[in-house]
């Protein structure tokens, strides 16, 4: 018995030695001392509040999958995050999507603080799309996506038209924005665009590293909504120059931030854990690649709706063609930068104040590459409300 409870000892020594080891090895460089991307990282002047919920909805149904024999309902398993003073409301509502394998936990590092700085963030886990999807991740459901986004919209500004809900009183209707990582941003796009799945009420849309290439000049039309592409130029599973790049000739206005040496995993919350690793794809290349292969075209095919509305079903699928995968940056360096520009550029477009959506314009246009060596930025065309030309 004294030898059990010695071993148990020692397995719980270096259990904690292992997670001082991950807490405080490989910590990124910090962004300039009293510079204004340091300010932009600190959190928020709001209180955080968040909760979580089981969003059923009961009008559209979950396919069967596998071993999975569907459902007549779509279960949406979510967590809220809202500035939590009474004082807050009403605020802007963005709605956060995870990637292929993953889970909506892996964009709280995001909502956390976006919630500070005075919006309000659902994510869910998507039933066919997250980690433990029934039946196995099926990369396909993501065409039922943007309904669930809608849907979501709907429940959200039904709980603040009720009295003593949380959230009673703190979403503007007209301030409402969308957001993914990989999956999660190519949901995002659809949401946005469209041209007959988008929501309306959606003002504006940024993917981080989503896929862009089966979409033309033509699938953006129908909207003039904002829209801003972040990801990094060493992405192994979304590759950079077929998908992030292309965005400044297909939509008028299109933003791209890009982050030099940045990978494709790195801006998944969960991967902070995986740092000490020279690049996080290989984890990530694993996880997709047991549900997608590369140079698998025939999935896709007729999935997003006739040629006719702007989608290109000859554009290649270069997922993890990579070999060997190159040194990317850090990953809590970033989600660092991730943080920023995500706050800044909604904050452009739904801070109440116009000296908030100002700073935040001049910082994402110009500071932000001053003072952030990794990072540039682009934008196709003139900034008509600015006049900061393009690459600021």
């Amino acid at each position: 018995m004294k030898l059990l409870l010695k071993l148990l000892a020692s397995v719980g020594i270096l259990l904690v030695l292992l997670a001082l080891y991950v807490s405080f090895s490989h910590q990124p460089e910090d962004f300039p001392e009293g510079s204004e991307s340091e300010a932009r990282l600190a959190a928020g002047p709001w209180s955080v509040g968040t909760f979580g919920e089981l969003f059923i909805d009961r009008d559209r149904s979950t396919q069967a999958n596998g071993d999975y024999p569907g459902d007549e309902q779509r279960s949406l398993d979510g967590t809220v995050w809202y500035p939590f003073e009474a004082e807050a409301g009403p605020r802007p509502l963005l709605v956060f999507s995870h990637g292929f394998t993953s889970s909506r936990s892996n964009g709280a590092y995001l909502a956390e603080h976006l919630a500070s700085h005075g919006f309000v963030v659902v994510a869910v886990d998507y039933p066919l799309t997250h980690m433990r999807a029934p039946g196995g991740a099926l990369v396909e459901d993501v065409i039922n996506q943007p309904g669930d986004v809608s849907f979501l919209i709907n429940t959200l500004l039904g709980y603040s038209a009720v009295s003593g809900h949380a959230l009673s009183g703190k979403i503007d209707s007209a301030r409402i924005g969308v957001l993914g990582i990989s999956l999660g941003g190519l949901t995002s796009t659809l949401a946005g665009f469209h041209p007959q799945w988008r929501d309306p009420r959606i003002g504006a849309v940024l993917s981080i590293a989503g896929p862009t290439n089966f979409f033309t000049a033509r699938f953006f039309q129908e909207t003039d909504i904002p829209f801003m592409m972040l990801a990094g130029d060493l992405d192994a599973l979304v590759p950079y120059a077929t998908n992030a790049a292309p965005v400044l000739d297909k939509k008028p206005g299109a933003e791209l931030v890009t982050l030099e040496g940045g990978s494709h995993t790195g801006f998944s919350g969960g991967a902070a854990l995986l740092r000490a690793m020279d690049n996080t794809d290989a984890v990530g290349c694993w996880s997709v690649g047991r549900y997608i292969k590369p140079n698998e075209e025939s999935q896709w095919e007729g999935l997003f709706g006739p040629v006719e509305l702007g989608i290109n079903y000859g554009a290649p699928n270069e997922l993890c063609t990579v070999d060997p995968l190159p040194k990317t940056m850090n990953v809590l360096r970033q989600q660092m930068i991730a943080r920023v520009v995500i706050t800044a550029f909604f904050e452009e477009h739904f801070a109440a104040e116009a000296s908030v959506r100002e700073a935040a314009a001049v910082f994402l246009r110009r500071t932000s590459a001053e003072e952030i060596p990794e990072l540039s930025y682009a934008r196709s065309g003139l900034d008509e409300t600015s006049g900061l030309p393009v690459g600021g």
